[in-house]
């Protein structure tokens, strides 16, 4: 019995602990993130964050080719996530009803960068020219001006270009939530209510 016993131990002892690839992925990530608002992405090595994560390095470059890919995608991490809640925002409001979905939007958003204000900003602290692309096909531009559209469609709003009002809007919105973090006010609800009530203003006919 013992004999068995011992050996059901070195068999388990030996048994590779694996996970599927995008749960070790997702946990370099969760790691990089954490070391990153602590230290700074400048300071913050890759054997850091291998460490943290308890991967291998060379289970890192299965992923990401180096640190600054490693930004890139929490980068787009976070703006995914920021759309799948303010789209998910969106849908609880009534179909029809235009301005609601745009309060919706705005609650949203604040809320979203508000929560993960310190990861948005390390992650996105060495704008480059070279990514300007990326900001003109920033998907909550996209997805708001949707919005403004069939409001606009609708006879709600009026407006003459959805993409530029969109792109005024959310850098307004991105504006308001950073003086909010800077003078201290973490009041989402307030601001939200105060920018809503300016943007739906804005868009009057």
């Amino acid at each position: 019995m013992a004999a068995n016993t011992s050996a059901t131990m070195r068999k388990k002892a030996l048994k590779p602990r694996t996970k599927p690839a995008e749960v070790r992925r997702d946990e370099i990530l969760q790691a990089a993130a954490a070391l990153f608002i602590a230290k700074g992405v400048g300071t913050t090595t890759i054997d850091e964050i291998t460490t943290s994560a308890e991967v291998a390095k060379g289970t890192f470059y299965l992923y990401f080719s180096s640190k600054e890919d490693l930004v890139a995608a929490l980068r787009e991490r976070f703006v995914e996530g920021f759309c799948a809640r303010v789209r998910a925002a969106i849908d609880t409001s009534p179909e029809g009803d235009w301005n609601a979905r745009l309060r919706s939007w705005v609650h949203a958003g604040v809320a979203a960068y508000l929560d993960d204000y310190k990861l948005h900003d390390v992650v996105f602290h060495d704008y480059r020219p070279d990514q300007r692309r990326m900001k003109g096909d920033n998907p909550v531009v996209v997805d708001l001006s949707a919005l403004l559209k069939g409001g606009s469609e609708a006879g709600i709003w009026s407006f003459a270009d959805p993409r530029l009002t969109a792109i005024v809007l959310f850098q307004g919105l991105h504006g308001a939530v950073d003086e909010a973090i800077e003078t201290g006010n973490r009041d989402g609800n307030e601001l939200a209510a105060k920018l809503s009530a300016l943007f739906l203003k804005m868009l009057r006919p």
